[in-house]
């Protein structure tokens, strides 16, 4: 079990497998689906960018930042996918197929934001100007539409209001997330001396609701309280720092966390998954818990298949990889870890750090 700590070099060949995964996965166009025969959606499309980023596939993420370019709509916005559209074999346990329409009428406000931080990510570790200029007019774009569906109470709507997504409602992992996007949109904004108040102000009342307003999120369907993204992300994303919170990881820690395995990807099931425990890697990082963060990455890498690939996740009462999967996302989100725990890139600080304040700096 590979054990890494602050300033370790990530083994030469320790990635191997993974980044031919998300290689061999991504297509012409520069699109990469979640797995074979999957479906794409841009946040763990961009996820799987930013894996190739860190280990120096500038082109291929190159690639797949101009699919997003290249598919973004008018209103900034992006047709989305959701896995519950996607048909699964029990007998097979994994997922098959596409399913052409899955996802294709939703306009997700996560999955929008998201190329902020894939954006500002590849800049901080390329360096290059020249190419953030160009992906600025859609980032702009993708938070104009993001915000204009925060309501007065802070929280933003999951997706935008169409007749195939009528829930006027918001989710914690998701509002989390963008809370982190919009950070990074202010620093890509400032780079180029544009106006950032409003975004500003907008994250702050985002905070406030994620913090403050429980009630503003899951009004029209079932809790999501029993998935550990709820329980994490809010601490990755730096809407609860510093004291408050590792109170709040320690609360439920012995709810979620499976020792010597992982981050249980919903409570009542005996089944941690491996991009959970990565970001929990990096939240735990947020909280200033490293010494539980090099743990939790550790535990991961038994995961890996004998092509070097890792699984999705392991049910651990039948003792098998489950489902039979090896997603892109979820190689790029142990690289990214590792990236944070080890501080091997510029941009390691992004997901390993104290966040940007919620007031003007």
């Amino acid at each position: 079990m590979t054990h890494l700590t602050f300033g370790d070099r990530i083994p030469e060949t320790h990635f191997d497998g993974a980044i031919a995964r998300i290689l061999e996965l991504q297509r012409d166009n520069g699109a990469i689906p979640w797995y074979d025969g999957g479906v794409i959606d841009p946040w763990n499309h961009t996820e799987a960018a930013m894996g190739l980023t860190v280990l120096g596939q500038t082109e291929n993420a190159r690639r797949a930042f101009a699919y997003l370019a290249d598919t973004q709509l008018k209103d900034g916005s992006w047709w989305g996918q959701l896995g519950s559209a996607v048909p699964f074999d029990d007998e097979e346990q994994r997922f098959i197929g596409e399913e052409k329409d899955a996802g294709h009428h939703i306009r997700d406000t996560n999955f929008a934001a998201y190329i902020a931080t894939g954006v500002w990510h590849h800049y901080l570790i390329t360096k290059d100007r020249a190419w953030l200029s160009t992906m600025w007019p859609h980032v702009e774009a993708a938070m104009s539409f993001v915000l204009s569906l925060q309501s007065e109470h802070g929280e933003i709507r999951w997706a935008a209001n169409d007749p195939h997504t009528p829930e006027d409602d918001a989710l914690i992992t998701g509002c989390s997330s963008i809370y982190k996007s919009l950070e990074c949109a202010v620093l890509i904004a400032r780079e180029f001396g544009h106006p950032t108040r409003d975004w500003f102000a907008a994250r702050a009342r985002l905070g406030t609701a994620l913090r403050d307003k429980p009630h503003r999120f899951d009004r029209q369907w079932e809790s999501k309280a029993r998935y550990s993204m709820d329980w994490y992300y809010p601490v990755l994303a730096g809407v609860i720092t510093d004291d408050a919170a590792r109170k709040h990881l320690a609360a439920k820690w012995d709810i979620f966390v499976a020792e010597g395995k992982g981050c249980r990807c919903v409570m009542d099931q005996p089944w941690v998954t491996v991009a959970e425990s990565a970001e929990l890697t990096m939240a735990l990082l947020v909280a200033g818990e490293r010494q539980k963060a090099e743990a939790m990455l550790a535990w991961q890498h038994q995961w890996r298949d004998e092509d070097g690939a890792y699984w999705m996740g392991y049910q651990f009462t039948d003792q098998v990889a489950w489902p039979a999967e090896k997603p892109a996302w979820t190689a790029a989100a142990v690289i990214l870890a590792t990236d944070a725990v080890t501080g091997h890139s510029p941009a390691a600080h992004l997901f390993a750090a104290r966040p940007m304040a919620e007031a003007a700096e």
